[in-house]
């Protein structure tokens, strides 16, 4: 979960499994014949999306993020250009940043609480990516988010070699609402994944002024440590490049890096918001995490020998 001064990120929320499949037909009636063919009436265009008018305590906070972002900016943070020759790093440096991030949460369910060591935990099934926009979100950003997410999802696929995408019945929603308009939409959510209840998404109903996102990730099958459903919620306030590196992290971070670590450089997964986008060390975490010889439910301790070996190949240095 990104958030000004201090990132309060991933949180496991219990899953609760059960859903209620509704099925919809058209029902057909017939027609008598004429002698002459009637016209068809013209199908009615879709009514074009309003955005609903957003209340002074939501415009307050659009106003506040606009701060936000600017003074990260005026300070050199919120990099765009996933580092350079000023932010090396080594297999041994990827091995250590990969165990800190994967093998540990940073919050409890709730996201009140600090977490504590935590098994490998990934998707198996393929992750199909959706977007929820609130309300109170004007067509221009739909399009800009929308673009984002479905280009975003595509790379996630190519960083880990597991089908990701923006196609089908989505499992990893991605909500975009405003401080008005969220718990309607988290409601809406509720109905749209199996494993998703609106009381499982309680921790995500209430954010505090400074959390800009935040991300949950179920596992409502057989292995506790296998993702089938994911929900982000980014605030509409934010400015573009916030709202940005809110879907680069809590989209990376619903996929299995559930912490951060001070030490990880290039990243976004770091307290320090240096960073806005995935870097390529990033990417790299990624490709190690959906590595076959990894499996969820495995240990620090278990994956240590194997991802030193990892790390070493992604960076292509000899054994």
């Amino acid at each position: 979960m990104r958030g000004w001064g201090t990132y309060r990120r991933f949180g496991r929320v219990a899953a609760l499994a059960g859903l209620v499949a509704l099925a919809s037909c058209d029902l057909l009636m017939p027609v008598e014949p004429t002698l002459k063919p009637q016209a068809r009436p013209a199908a009615a265009a879709p009514a074009p999306v309003v955005a609903r008018p957003t209340s002074q305590k939501s415009a307050m906070l659009r106003r506040y993020l606009n701060q936000v972002q600017q003074a990260q900016l005026s300070q050199g943070l919120l990099r765009e250009d996933g580092g350079g020759t000023d932010t090396p790093f080594s297999p041994d440096i990827l091995a250590r940043n990969f165990e800190q991030i994967v093998f540990f949460n940073e919050y409890d369910g709730n996201f009140a609480g600090r977490g504590g060591a935590s098994p490998l935990r990934r998707w198996q099934s393929p992750v199909r990516m959706g977007v929820i926009f609130g309300a109170g979100v004007p067509p221009s950003q739909r399009k800009a988010d929308s673009d984002a997410v479905n280009a975003y999802a595509r790379r996630l696929a190519r960083a880990t070699g597991h089908p990701v995408s923006a196609i089908g019945q989505p499992n990893f929603l991605v909500i975009i609402a405003s401080e008005d308009d969220r718990a309607e939409t988290l409601a809406e959510a509720a109905t749209r994944v199996p494993g998703i209840s609106e009381n499982s998404l309680r921790a995500l109903r209430n954010m505090r002024r400074d959390t800009y996102c935040a991300v949950a990730a179920y596992a409502a099958g057989e292995n506790p440590n296998v993702y089938t459903a994911a929900v982000a919620v980014i605030r509409s306030e934010n400015p573009d490049l916030l709202r940005l590196s809110c879907i680069h992290e809590e989209l990376a971070q619903g996929l299995g890096l559930a912490n951060d670590s001070p030490a990880a450089r290039p990243s976004i997964f770091n307290d320090d918001d240096e960073f806005a986008l995935l870097t390529g060390h990033d990417e790299l975490l990624l490709q190690m995490l959906y590595d076959p010889r990894l499996r969820p439910g495995m240990t620090a301790q278990q994956a240590a020998p194997i991802t030193r070996i990892i790390a070493r190949e992604v960076m292509g240095v000899p054994l």
